[in-house]
């Protein structure tokens, strides 16, 4: 199982450093509800097709709109030998600016 982080715990880890930070939600959640600052969309439903584009060195910190597919991400990339991070409560939690 993947390792999971609190939104709040994020944010702050966030504020410090410049995280790898994937949001798996649909384009159009990604684009029309706006995403953190920096993230990459690669959305659950095409992750299986194109997860090798993402460097296998690198930590990763998965975002939906409420973890639940975040969850399900960590675990597929964490069966692949990626290192993943999923945030609790996704976007719903999020209180920060957001790009479109």
């Amino acid at each position: 199982m993947a390792k999971t982080i609190s939104m709040e715990t994020f944010i702050e880890k966030n504020n410090k450093t410049t995280l790898n930070i994937i949001d798996v939600r649909e384009k159009f959640e990604y684009k029309l509800g706006g995403h953190i600052p920096g993230a990459k969309n690669l959305p659950l439903s095409k992750l299986q097709k194109n997860y090798t584009e993402l460097d296998q060195k690198q930590e990763y910190y998965l975002v939906c709109q409420s973890g639940a597919r975040s969850q399900q991400a960590s675990d597929f990339l964490e069966q692949a030998g990626y290192q993943t991070t999923n945030v609790l409560g996704g976007m719903s939690m999020w209180s920060g600016k957001k790009e479109r």
